[in-house]
Parts: structure tokens; sequence; C-alpha cells
């Protein structure tokens, strides 16, 4: 399409738009649309701009802006225009507004969730309305516009269904960078916050505030929420000693200071919770527009007497206690098999919650109230925990579980109002015979020496064989083939894996695994073809001393058959000097001729730089443990020192202690630079030595 065409067709629907928007008839714009002599796709686009025109000129009169979007919503049934124009117009104007603006405009989006959630709307538009939202928070501050971003979220909640992937913390993972800073530093000035201030405040203040705040106090309060942000450290012996002393000193700060009604409310603070509480709703609502929320704590140092007073920030820190409890107890799929809590940790947390709920109901205002409702919400939690260790499965309507419960609901009413007819003429299926016991079923089988395993099928395996253990035992479910005729089968090296199944082979079947050892950096395929040889050889010694055997202990009346099997002993001997004689000629690399070199101090501290900082991978390769690294570490200064360290401890220590070993454990590493430099000294201290021999 020409930009001619393209501004003729946009110009045409601006204006039948305008006047259609105003008249708010849709048929207007539809006969524009379709009296265009255009294809489809260029129509839909150009309506599509001259929708996104139109609306910028709506900036300041948001009913027009939610009418103007219903009716792009109109237009896009009517076939107009694509699914996702009334969610791009609604990401145009939370673009071109303020924030006070957007959230009323937000409004409509919250209140239209169910025409976003529309098959025909869904698909289209999911993630436009995700872009939108995440744009529209990015904007928002937490701290300011808190109860924009929490509508925000909980229209993508409710947007979303709940096996949305994108909205599941699947791993359970926690929020790690909400660190809260606190005066940890400066303890003189902290200590003059703490006990300075308004003398004209203590002296009005007095008898109120009856809680003494220290400097000890304020550091185990404001050390805590690090635990409620990272609840895993509990598991932690050293931590979880922290833990349990700064939790029991807040509590029983709590404890010490009671806080009473508001004294405005004094009048209706006496009323016990109960009936007398619902009929007073003004006082509920009262006491919800009087709550204050902020996002990040305070933690000037002046405001912690006036924090621990204010009932909602003690209730906060009380239900964030709860919520810590519950997790530490409860069984979350992701958790490491580590993070089990002791007997008595158990039990501290069981005296503790007790301790925290009494708390919690003590704190006014409707205590009790409040106390059941954090309970109820909690028990609600472990069933979103369960359902999250399940794999987050789709929520479904039993459909027909209902249909058929109504069905046998209805079905014995109709049989009695029609005199006491049969199962069978009034439509019902017959009765099942009841189904013998499990523990008789087993008793039965226990009797006849066999088993009962629930299923026909498994119960006919398990007793094809009266002991199952020597069944698995039997030559029959030995599926390994013997060692000569895998290496010698042709097709077999074709396969990529054979020298890895030769040599599990060779370490099951042959013990020349263990005594024909050649250094790592020999060719598998050669060392296997030696070990071949090996093996023929040592089965024509073994023939050759059965043969001998049986020449000695046969009777001289058998001196024919004597001289045949001597025969056949000469030949099977000639075969075998033919075969020493193959091995002779073998390689340097396929005989067993390697000698350990002998290596100094200097020598491995020349290494060390080679290795370098990759010390601490090829230690625990080694099989060190960190507190030996870390003994290293603390021992020497540099890095090539700590190195030197764990390679002169290592050669003492382990008897299998080589430099081609350490080369090949650096190949394994990818530590190639180190490989070679290892290989280079090998190949040095060999020519020393042949020139020490010769």
């Amino acid at each position: 399409m020409s930009s001619s065409n393209f501004l003729v067709l946009l110009k045409a629907f601006t204006e039948s738009l305008k006047r259609a928007f105003q008249e708010n008839d849709i048929e207007l714009l539809k006969a524009e649309y379709d009296a265009a002599r255009a294809s489809d796709n260029d129509k839909k686009t150009a309506l599509h701009q001259a929708f996104r025109d139109t609306l910028l000129t709506k900036t300041e009169d948001i009913p027009a802006i939610e009418r103007f979007i219903s009716f792009a919503v109109t237009s896009c049934r009517k076939d107009m225009t694509v699914a996702t124009m009334p969610v791009v117009l609604l990401g145009d104007i939370f673009d071109a507004v303020t924030l006070d603006r957007a959230e009323k405009i937000f409004t409509y989006v919250e209140n239209n969730v169910t025409i976003w959630k529309e098959e025909f709307f869904f698909t289209a538009c999911k993630h436009n309305l995700l872009r939108m939202c995440n744009d529209l928070l990015r904007r928002l501050s937490r701290s300011q516009n808190t109860v924009f971003c929490g509508r925000i979220l909980l229209f993508l909640a409710k947007f979303f269904p709940f096996s949305e992937r994108s909205g599941l913390n699947i791993i359970s993972e926690f929020n790690l960078e909400n660190i809260t800073e606190y005066g940890m530093e400066g303890n003189e000035m902290t200590l003059e916050q703490l006990s300075g201030g308004n003398e004209a405040e203590e002296d009005a203040e007095t008898e109120e505030n009856k809680l003494t705040i220290d400097y000890n106090l304020y550091c185990k309060f404001w050390a805590l929420q690090d635990f409620f942000r990272n609840p895993n450290q509990c598991y932690n012996k050293v931590q979880w000693k922290t833990f349990a002393t700064h939790a029991g000193s807040v509590l029983a700060a709590f404890s010490s200071f009671k806080l009473e009604e508001h004294r405005a409310s004094s009048a209706t603070s006496k009323v016990p919770d109960g009936p007398t509480a619902a009929d007073s709703p003004m006082e509920e609502d009262q006491i919800r527009e009087s709550g204050h929320f902020f996002a990040k704590f305070l933690t000037n140092p002046k405001l912690l007497s006036l924090q621990l007073s204010d009932s909602n920030f003690r209730r906060s820190v009380l239900v964030q206690f709860l919520i810590l409890f519950q997790y530490l107890n409860s069984t979350v799929k992701f958790k490491a098999e580590a993070h089990i809590l002791s007997q008595a940790q158990s039990d501290w947390l069981k005296e503790t919650e007790t301790v925290v709920y009494r708390l919690l109901e003590e704190s006014p205002p409707n205590g009790s109230k409040f106390a059941n409702t954090v309970r109820h919400m909690l028990t609600r939690e472990e069933l979103w925990n369960s359902w999250k260790n399940e794999g987050c499965k789709e929520f479904k309507r039993p459909e027909a579980v209902l249909e058929e419960a109504s069905t046998t609901t209805a079905t014995p009413n109709t049989g009695a109002g029609s005199g006491g007819t049969s199962a069978t003429g009034s439509g019902r299926p017959p009765a099942k015979r009841p189904r013998r016991p499990l523990g008789d079923l087993i008793r039965d089988a226990t009797k006849q020496g066999k088993f009962y395993m629930g299923n026909p099928e498994i119960t006919r395996l398990w007793n094809l064989c009266p002991d199952n253990l020597q069944a698995c035992k039997g030559t029959d479910r030995n599926f390994l083939p013997s060692l000569e005729t895998y290496l010698e089968n042709p097709k077999e090296k074709q396969d990529p894996s054979f020298e890895w199944r030769a040599l599990r082979l060779l370490a099951r079947q042959s013990p020349h695994f263990f005594t024909l050892f050649n250094t790592p950096s020999y060719k598998v395929a050669d060392y296997l073809e030696s070990v071949r040889k090996k093996i023929q050889k040592d089965k024509l010694d073994i023939k050759l001393e059965n043969a001998i055997k049986e020449e000695t202990a046969a009777p001289s009346a058998e001196q024919t058959e004597a001289e045949g099997e001597g025969l056949v002993g000469d030949e099977e001997h000639e075969q075998m000097e033919t075969e020493l004689l193959k091995t002779e000629q073998l390689t340097p690399e396929d005989k067993n001729t390697h000698k350990t070199l002998a290596v100094s101090k200097v020598q491995l501290a020349e290494l060390a730089p080679s290795i370098g900082k990759d010390w601490k991978k090829l230690a625990t390769k080694l099989g060190y443990s960190a507190d030996e690294v870390q003994y290293f570490e603390s021992e020497n200064a540099t890095v090539p020192d700590q190195c030197c360290h764990l390679l002169t401890l290592w050669f003492d220590d382990d008897m299998d202690a080589s430099l081609d070993n350490l080369a090949y454990i650096l190949e394994g590493l990818e530590m190639m630079a180190a490989a070679d430099a290892v290989k280079q000294m090998i190949a040095l201290l060999s020519d020393k030595a042949e020139e020490v021999s010769e």
C-alpha cells in the first residue's frame, strides 16, 4: 500500500470514527469501512492508526476515554480491527497521562477483566496486557504508590489462570535483595540517638512509654529482618542460635510492654470482642481508615520506641514470625535435603508460636479476631504449598462428578416412589459383589507359599519362581558378553562407546585391569589390544598346564592317546611362542614399563604458577575438603604458595600421586595450560633419568 492511499484511508476513517463515536453508532463506521476500496489488511492498518490518533485528543476526559475503549472493543467484535487494539490504546493512554489519571483509568481495566479473559481477546492480548502492567509498575514507586501497585498485581492474578508459569514462584525463591539497613556502625551516635531526643516529649510520655530501648535491643530487633528475608539461614546451627536469642529478646520486650486501646475509643475498648463488635461497623471502618501501611521499614533509632508502641507495626512483625515458622515446619519440594529441623528446634517453634499468637490476641484493636484471621490464612497457605509441591496443576471444575452425584441421588427417590420395583427394573445397575479383605487374600496366598501383589499379572510374575533372589542370580539373566568375545568382535568396535564398555567389562571379568596398568596418556585402544593379547597368552598357559597334568596323570596303557595329546601340546606351545614374540614386538606405549618419576619441592613450585587461581578446583578434585582448602589459604599468603603447599602435601600423602596422574586430572578439569606444563616436566625428567641410567 502506497503512502498516499494510506493517508486517504486514514483521513476518511478518522472523520467517520469521530462522527460514529459522537453518535455512539458503530454501524456508521462499519459502513465507511465496507465502502473503502482496499484490502482488509490495509483498511485495518489505517483504522488502527485512526483510533490511536483520535484517542490522544481525549487525554483530559476520563469518561470519554473509557467509552472510546469500549467503542474500540465493539469494532474488534465487528472484525474491523485486530483483537489487540483495545490493549494497545490503553498502553498509549497510560503513557500519555499522569499517574493520578492512570490510577483512575485503571479502574476501567479492572472492571472489564471478563472481556479480556474472553477467548477472542485472551490469546491475542495477554502478552500486551502483561507488558502494559509491567510498564506501569516501572513508573510507580512501591513506597509511595503501594496501593496502585497492589491493584495491578491483583488484576494480573485475576486475569491469568493459576497455572500460568510466568506468575508463579516455581522453585520457591526468596527476594534476597530486600535488605533492611540499620545503624550497625557508629555505636556512639546510635546510643546518643536512643538516649537523646526531645526532653519535652519524654516528660509528656513518661507514663505511657514504659519500654526502655537500648542499643542491644535495637540491633537484635532489626537483625531479625535478615532471617525473615532468607529463612534458610535458620537451618544453620550457628545462625539458629542467633535467631532464637534475638527472637526471645524481642518477644520478651513485647510481652513486658502491653498495648492499650486508643484513647478516643476508650469507651468502646472495654467491650469484649464478640457479637457486639459485629454490631458496630462504624468502629471497624474507623480502624481501617486510621491504619497506615509503609512498604519499607524506617530504621531510625529514635523511631523504635514509637514503632513498638504502634499496634500495626507490632502486628506486622508478629505475622512475620508466624510466616517464618510455617515455612520451617512445612514440606517444600525445592528445599535442600539438609534443611531439616531437629526435635529441639521443632519444640522451640511450637512454644514460640503459642507466645506469638497470644501477643496477637493481646494487641488492640480486635486482637482475637485478627489472630483467628491470621491462623485461617496460614492454614489456607498450606493448601497452596501442597498445590505447588504437586507441580501447580491446572484447576478444573469437576462437572462430570457433580452430574453423577445428582443422578445417583435422584434415582433412589424414583425407585421408592415406584412401589418397590427391582433394582434392574428401575434402571439401576446390579449391586456389586463385596470384595474380600486384602488381609484375607494375602493370608491365603502365604499359606500356599505364594505371593499376592494385588494385580493379577504382577502376582503371576512373582510366583514364577519360589525364590526370587535365586531367580535374579540365574545364569539366564546374565546378559553380559565375555570379554574376549567383545574385544574380538569387529561390529562392536564401530560403537562410539566401545572403549568405555570394554573397560567396564575388563574391570568386572579380568584381573588385568588392576595389574596391567598403563599411564592414562596412552591410547585406550592400544591398551585394550595389549590386554587382549595378554588374555590369549594366559589362556594358552592354562591349556598347557592342563595338558601337562593330564600327561603325568595318565597311565602307561594309554600311551597312544598321551602321544596325541603331546602333539597338541607341542602345537599349542609353538602358538604360545609366536604370541610371545608378538608381545615382545609391542611398542613402548603398549608395554607397562613406565616408572614413577621423583619430583622435588622446587619443581612443584615451578608448576604452581601454571595452575594459578584454579588450584581450589584441583584441591576439590584431589579429595580435599573445604576446611583443608581454607587451611592452605591461611598458611600461605600468595596463590602460588598455596598451590605449591597443596601439591607437596598430595605427593607426600597419596600413594598414587604422580606427574602422569596430575596431568590426567588437569586435562579432565580442562586446565590445558597446566597439563602441558606437567607433560613438559615429565619429558624433562624422563630425559634426565635416561642419561643417568646410561
